[in-house]
């Protein structure tokens, strides 16, 4: 008998405002904020209130909505104008991201042809729910697709966060643990913590408990360890951005996991949207690598751990090649085996 498990969604739209879960307080505190401006959408963004590339894509497309609700006084001309400067201001937020990007994009070619001020803004808004109604449907997708793949019993582990409220639902690289969870079939998830923010820790653990799901916490560094000692049977995680030729960057650490993988002969799967690829870019050396604020090392819960004046590098995400990866997941279905050509087919059919 199958059952709806528990799943949070992260992002609202509430017409004069968007009603966002602050990830930033998770898993101690579940809070909701309001943002009322386009600078309150970059500052959550930027921040990671909202994180988790389809979550991003939505709440930057709800704060461009939002943001030309409020131009007053303009002509066609001069609204174009604003909105671009807006989704320029929008899109600098995340850069490594493409969701973000392309939710952008699609939102200001949707008011192209528009005839007035008011009609653009009511698209903007329709345009801004659909890509919302979209990703659900496609996580749901995904998450048929990537079940194929896992067996009853199996122990999957999984990086960062790539969930529901990475998403507008199910998630990426966990909607298949929902649908398994929906359907009675046991599998168990093992999450790394993620660090140095740690959105394994604070959110995939959260969420799949939530949802009522046998779910393990690790270190980083017990990955190997756990791997061997535990019996893993694949690892699966989400993706920020993916080139034509199957080159995929996501949390940092994931390419740890696909060295791991590659060591223990075990699967390691790629879970992401078609809105995810990025064709403009053949190799993953060409993705922009967004690198943070040093505190997020140095300190924890805003206390100096290390010498003060230390060096540090930080960077939020890192480059999985195609030859470590055994099979992308899209909405469309299991890419494999010579990526490139697969990721072709894909685009050309789709």
């Amino acid at each position: 008998m199958t059952k709806t498990a528990i799943i949070p969604q992260s992002v609202q739209w509430k017409d004069d405002y968007i009603l966002l879960l602050d990830q930033q307080k998770l898993p101690l505190e579940t809070v909701y904020i309001e943002l009322r401006t386009v600078k309150d959408v970059w500052e959550a963004i930027y921040t990671l209130k909202v994180r988790g590339a389809p979550a991003i894509g939505i709440a930057a497309a709800f704060g461009l909505a939002l943001a030309a609700k409020s131009y007053e006084d303009v002509n066609l001309t001069a609204f174009h104008t604003q909105l671009q400067k807006d989704k320029d201001y929008l899109s600098s937020s995340r850069p490594t991201a493409v969701n973000l990007s392309w939710a952008l994009n699609r939102l200001t070619e949707s008011v192209e042809g528009s005839l007035s001020i008011n009609a653009a803004k009511t698209t903007l808004i329709h345009e801004a729910i659909q890509i919302q109604v979209e990703d659900e449907e496609v996580c749901r997708q995904i998450g048929e697709h990537a079940l194929s793949l896992f067996n009853e019993g199996d122990k999957i582990l999984t990086i960062c966060n790539a969930g529901s409220i990475a998403t507008a639902r199910y998630g990426t690289a966990l909607a298949p643990i929902y649908l398994a969870k929906e359907r009675g079939i046991n599998i168990e998830v093992f999450a790394s913590e993620t660090r140095p923010v740690l959105q394994g820790a604070r959110l995939t653990t959260w969420e799949l408990m939530q949802a009522g799901v046998n779910v393990t916490l690790i270190t980083d560094n017990m990955a190997a360890h756990t791997i061997k000692t535990k019996g893993i049977s694949a690892i699966i995680v989400g993706a920020d951005r993916i080139t034509a030729t199957g080159d995929t960057a996501n949390k940092i650490g994931t390419l740890n996991l696909a060295l791991l993988a590659q060591a223990f002969q075990i699967p390691f799967y790629v879970a992401a949207p078609l809105s995810t690829f990025d064709l403009t870019l053949t190799s993953g050396e060409d993705i922009p690598i967004e690198e943070r604020d040093a505190k997020e090392i140095t300190h924890i819960l805003g206390q100096q751990i290390t010498p003060f004046g230390v060096n540090v590098f930080n960077p939020a995400f890192d480059v999985t090649p195609n030859e470590l990866i055994t099979a992308i997941i899209t909405e469309k279905g299991v890419l494999k085996g010579n990526l490139q050509a697969e990721i072709e087919q894909q685009f050309i059919v789709s």
